[in-house]
C-alpha cells in the first residue's frame, strides 16, 4: 500500500477560500480519476495548513492515476485558479509505503 500526502501553507486571509478549492478539487478527482482524497488541517504546529492524503494498492496504480489526472486539462485549470490560496513554494509531498 502506498500512502501519498500533500500539504501546502495557506495565503494570509485565505482559509475559507482554500478550504472549498481543497474539498472542490478532492471531488473533482474522485468522480474522473476514482481517488479517495482526504482533506486535512493540523491540530498542531502551524494552524495555517492545509492537506490532502490518499492510499494507492501500489506504485503502478499511483503513477497511472497521476497519468490520468495530468493529462486532464480541467485539473489543470482548476489548480491554476487555486493557486492564491497558497504561499508560493510551500507545497510538500510525501510518499509512504505500509510495512
Amino acid at each position: 500500500m502506498i500512502i501519498f500526502s500533500r500539504g501546502a501553507s495557506i495565503a494570509p486571509g485565505k482559509t475559507p477560500s482554500a478550504i472549498a478549492f481543497a474539498h472542490e478539487i478532492s471531488v473533482y478527482l474522485k468522480k474522473t480519476c476514482g481517488i479517495e482524497l482526504e482533506v486535512l488541517m493540523p491540530i498542531g504546529g502551524n494552524p495555517n495548513r492545509i492537506g490532502w492524503t490518499t492510499r494507492y494498492k501500489d506504485l503502478a496504480t499511483m503513477e497511472a492515476t497521476t497519468a490520468k489526472m495530468t493529462a486532464d486539462p480541467k485539473y489543470w485549470e482548476m489548480v491554476n485558479k487555486g493557486t492564491d490560496n497558497f504561499m508560493a513554494g510551500s507545497v510538500r509531498d510525501a510518499m509512504w509505503r505500509t510495512v
